[in-house]
């Protein structure tokens, strides 16, 4: 073979190799956009559940220690997430710790409070009340899908950063390595 040949092939694998880091690399950058969106939406579904826990409580309809409990633990987790809302500290899914507990602690006081036996009861006595019960479970079952929808691109990260290519060129860069939010998530009924 002519010189040339060996140069063209030569060039040709070269840009092969290139593309082929470019595109992992645009791979892996969606693949972290993609975390960053479903810890987002995750958050926004807490915030849903949290404020629809707190409107049953102050619908009047629950006892008043249930109401009290329920409305305590849903301040919480509020307030819970406007800490983690400032500016400066922006939702990267490594300052979520220290909310798992208190939305864990928001569904025990959930499943504790909206019992079978309430639910049948607030469905029974006043319209804007069951209302406000539907508002909570619909609000409790879309942060379970928020949260494995996050909890899977999580791993698709994980399974792409794992590839030997990705690690030898360091295609991922100085990003941290994003971490799945373990929290009780269980809606009442379910357990």
């Amino acid at each position: 073979m002519e010189l040339i040949t060996w140069a063209i092939l030569g060039v040709t694998i070269a840009l092969s190799i290139a593309w082929y880091l470019s595109y992992s690399a645009a791979r892996l950058d969606r693949l972290h956009a993609k975390v960053e969106g479903a810890l987002s939406a995750l958050d926004a579904n807490l915030v849903r559940r949290a404020e629809a826990s707190l409107e049953l409580a102050n619908s009047g309809t629950l006892d008043p220690a249930s109401a009290l409990l329920l409305a305590a633990a849903a301040s919480e987790a509020l307030e819970r997430e406007t800490e983690h809302a400032l500016p400066d500290d922006l939702l990267d899914g490594q300052n979520f710790a220290g909310r798992e507990a208190v939305e864990s602690d928001l569904t025990e006081a959930i499943i504790a409070i909206v019992t079978p036996e309430a639910m049948a009861r607030i469905v029974a006595e006043d319209g804007t009340a069951a209302d406000e019960l539907d508002r909570l479970l619909a609000a409790g079952r879309r942060v379970q899908f928020a949260r494995n929808f996050h909890a899977q691109a999580v791993r698709d990260v994980a399974r792409v950063r794992n590839k030997r290519v990705v690690r030898w060129f360091r295609l991922a860069g100085y990003a941290d390595l994003p971490t799945s939010v373990e929290f009780d998530d269980a809606v009442p009924g379910e357990r």
